[in-house]
């Protein structure tokens, strides 16, 4: 992302989310935007963590197999940002963090940055083993014996 790009987002996501919250707040009464604020920081974080458990589960087991598990540790780090969305007051941020939520969505967007190659670049130099190249095989000898 260029910079500027990222300096009218952090310019225009506050003043979107304070547009939004007086507008709703108009409408149902500040007490009530208070509450939807707060419920929807709630159901967002019960959510994130649930998802971000069954993420764990699958990224245990890929490890367990010797494979990388690229598409779940793209989902971790989408659930991280939907979480830190969801928490963020506002409904704009809101909208984003659920959207992310959604499985399907989040996985035609985790196969967009998987095909953009973001994650390929380092696997190798991780150490981790990817499925389908054998592991290298050999001799060893202690020399502490």
């Amino acid at each position: 992302m260029s910079f500027p790009l990222l300096l009218a987002i952090f310019f225009l996501v506050p003043l979107i989310e304070i547009y939004l919250l007086i507008q709703v707040g108009g409408v149902i009464g500040a007490g009530w935007t208070i509450f939807a604020v707060v419920f929807t920081a709630v159901l967002g974080a019960a959510l994130v963590r649930r998802q971000g458990f069954m993420t764990l589960n699958r990224i245990r087991g890929h490890m367990d197999a010797g494979e990388l598990p690229a598409v779940e540790l793209v989902e971790g780090l989408c659930l991280l940002i939907a979480g830190a969305l969801l928490l963020t007051p506002g409904f704009f941020t809101d909208a984003f963090g659920f959207l992310l939520l959604t499985p399907p969505l989040r996985r035609w967007a985790i196969g967009r940055i998987l095909a953009s190659g973001v994650v390929t670049g380092r696997v190798q130099s991780a150490g981790f083993r990817v499925h389908g190249e054998r592991p290298l095989e050999g001799e060893y000898t202690r020399l502490d014996d």
